[in-house]
């Protein structure tokens, strides 16, 4: 078989139909095209679900579980927890100390358990971390008295559903704060920063192509609250500097680019 009729063969796949019709009917770039496909296989096919060098396997009570009930008749959910991030977590180490990568890592393990339908408790955390239950009251105590909603158990069946860090700190780097800025005040690594803003990006473009939210929690591979919050905080900031700097970054994304901090070039 001569080379033409290799590419003609491979572009009759299921895999290279769907790229095309992304392109062609959806309008994407190609390299967004791509990206959708393997985040796509990734979500639908279950790939991914062994636990990674630095994550641990939870069992979780499940997201819609009731309340008041012991813990032995609640219906649980399997769900990887990233103990250690790697390099993102030396950088919060490094930067800010060890309280405040504890701090960061309470606020990522709840929201990987929400992503994956869970919802853990502060004992939960305490186990995960190999740190006692009065250590965790205390960094939640000081989180929240900083404003950043945690969706333990409790809070996510006592007060309700607030707006978490990730979609918090959207919404200021939308009002023109850097990541430094943003890194200094949220004690986030800047690798952090950028994926909550890439993700963010890609929330909003598949959203400008009518794709719905479950289809949008599949292919970017988060929970469906997590892209309301984003689709609110996007409807939410609608001054001509956020919209302009959310342009920028949107251009960059359809050409195939890394997103920049947009008030600082530059920045890590």
């Amino acid at each position: 078989m001569d080379e033409r009729a290799v590419e003609r063969q491979a572009a009759k796949t299921v895999e290279q139909h769907f790229v095309r019709t992304l392109i062609e009917e959806f309008q994407f770039a190609p390299r967004i095209a791509e990206a959708v496909l393997q985040e796509a296989q990734v979500s639908l096919l279950g790939e991914g679900r062994e636990a990674k060098t630095g994550q641990i396997r939870v069992y979780l009570s499940q997201r819609q579980a009731g309340h008041g009930q012991a813990v032995s008749k609640t219906a649980s959910r399997d769900v990887l927890w990233t103990i250690n991030a790697g390099k993102e977590d030396q950088e919060v180490l490094e930067k800010h100390g060890r309280v405040a990568l504890r701090q960061v890592r309470i606020q990522r393990l709840l929201d990987e358990a929400l992503e994956q339908g869970a919802v853990a408790s502060q004992e939960d955390l305490a186990s995960a971390l190999n740190v006692g239950l009065r250590t965790i009251k205390r960094d939640c105590q000081a989180l929240e008295a900083g404003g950043v909603y945690l969706p333990t158990r409790g809070n996510l069946h006592g007060i309700g559903r607030g707006q978490t860090h990730k979609a918090q700190i959207i919404g200021r780097w939308l009002r023109g704060e850097t990541y430094d800025q943003l890194m200094m005040s949220t004690r986030h690594s800047s690798a952090s920063i950028r994926r909550y803003v890439q993700s963010f990006l890609r929330v909003v473009e598949l959203h400008r192509q009518t794709f719905a939210v479950s289809q949008i929690a599949h292919l970017v591979q988060s929970g469906e609250a997590l892209i309301r919050e984003y689709l609110a905080v996007y409807a939410q900031n609608e001054s001509p500097e956020s919209r302009t700097r959310l342009e920028e970054q949107l251009n960059r994304l359809r050409r195939g680019d890394t997103p920049l901090d947009g008030a600082k070039r530059g920045v890590r």
